[in-house]
């Protein structure tokens, strides 16, 4: 057969395969290829965000005092770089931001562990005699309970409490279920905050170098972006937590409620969860004034949580907050209670800066500003190694 008649069965062939080829194609409607498209890639993205989240659980140990050390750099870093731009030097402007952070902390606890041993003994036997006053009322009163009803609802009340704080303990020792394990946590972060703080350069060069040449920049952009942004969530929570702190300790100082400064504390604490934190530490405010001054100085109580909140959520949250962290506060709720339930309240703690922080390089990656923006300043970076200094003209 020659060639000149093989060129056209050829072309009948294949032009029967395209057909046949596209007929097929058309019996498979366009929208179920294209969500058929995007469902194998949500998978392949689930199963790599599902691995992710396995080896952060295995290696919890590790990760939970990097992040910590990571959060509480962000914290003492506007003191620290304040230090270096007044010629402070490197090795004495760490020393000072670590003890005066350890200093604080220490004092905080100081404070309250003083001030509950000291009242201690009066709340134990107010609240015995609010109790007594309680089952009383609940006998004689409208509903008239039986004892065993009252004992019965106590009974599950407890139960309630002791679950509800076995899982509190537990995502509290999320670094270990030992005393061994929470020391050496505690020292692994301080060894990574010391690192983070005299050789951050060094650190972050060597993580950049881990990409391709061509991904470097962009890396490097994103990497900046998001730490400016874990900062100021940092600065903006501290001034968040102080006011909350501030307004419910004083607000229960001048009820006469006891514990004032270690409910002032706890708030402090407690604020660093956004939305969920306050709530529930001034919940704790609001029940001593209940069993220890009685339900019109605990419905004072409540007003002084509520406008603290209040202030908080109008004011305070969406001012600084939304400009520091970029996130929704629906998105902030969610992220928290997400974090919540995956990690206990390690994950509630870091949940929203990992938001913040994934956000922000998101959107710098997927609008390609390593193109074209300007390359970020190096006082914003943790891992610059010196004060920013004006370049002289040529």
């Amino acid at each position: 057969m020659s060639g000149s008649e093989e060129h056209p069965r050829r072309g009948l062939f294949q032009t029967g395969r395209a057909r046949t080829d596209g007929e097929s194609g058309d019996l498979v409607p366009r929208g179920l290829r294209v969500s058929a498209s995007y469902a194998w890639r949500f998978l392949v993205i689930a199963a790599a965000i599902g691995i992710g989240v396995w080896l952060v659980i295995q290696l919890k140990l590790l990760i939970v005092p990097l992040l910590i050390a990571i959060l509480v750099t962000a914290l003492v870093w506007p003191a620290f770089t304040m230090m270096l731009r007044h010629r402070v030097p490197r090795w004495a402007a760490i020393v000072i931001a670590v003890l005066g952070t350890i200093a604080v902390i220490v004092g905080l606890l100081w404070l309250a562990i003083w001030q509950i041993t000291r009242e201690a003994a009066s709340v134990r036997e107010r609240t015995t005699g609010a109790v007594d006053q309680l089952r009383t009322y609940l006998i004689d009163g409208p509903l008239h309970l039986t004892p065993a009803q009252i004992d019965g609802l106590l009974g599950q009340g407890w139960a309630f409490l002791q679950q509800q704080a076995e899982l509190l303990w537990t995502g509290a020792l999320a670094i270990g279920s030992t005393l061994g394990h929470v020391v050496t946590g505690t020292l692994l972060a301080i060894f990574i905050l010391l690192c983070t703080l005299a050789d951050g350069a060094g650190i972050w060069k060597w993580t950049v170098r881990l990409f391709p040449k061509r991904s470097r920049r962009a890396v490097d952009g994103a990497g900046r972006a998001g730490w400016r942004t874990v900062v100021n969530y940092a600065r903006t929570q501290l001034l968040v937590a102080t006011i909350d702190a501030i307004g419910i300790g004083i607000g229960a100082f001048l009820l006469g409620v006891p514990l004032a400064i270690p409910v002032a504390v706890l708030v402090f604490l407690g604020a660093f969860i956004p939305f969920v934190g306050a709530v529930v530490t001034g919940a704790l405010a609001v029940f001593l004034a209940l069993v220890y001054n009685g339900p019109w100085i605990a419905l004072w109580m409540l007003v002084v949580v509520l406008g603290v909140q209040q202030l908080e959520g109008h004011i305070l949250q969406p001012l600084l907050m939304g400009a520091a962290v970029k996130v929704h506060p629906l998105a902030v709720v969610l992220v928290v209670a997400g974090g919540a339930m995956v990690a206990g309240i390690p994950g509630a703690l870091f949940a929203v800066p990992l938001a913040a922080f994934v956000n922000v390089v998101w959107v710098y990656l997927s609008r390609r500003e390593w193109e074209t923006g300007a390359p970020p300043d190096a006082d914003d970076l943790i891992w610059s190694t010196v004060p920013r200094r004006r370049r002289k003209p040529a």
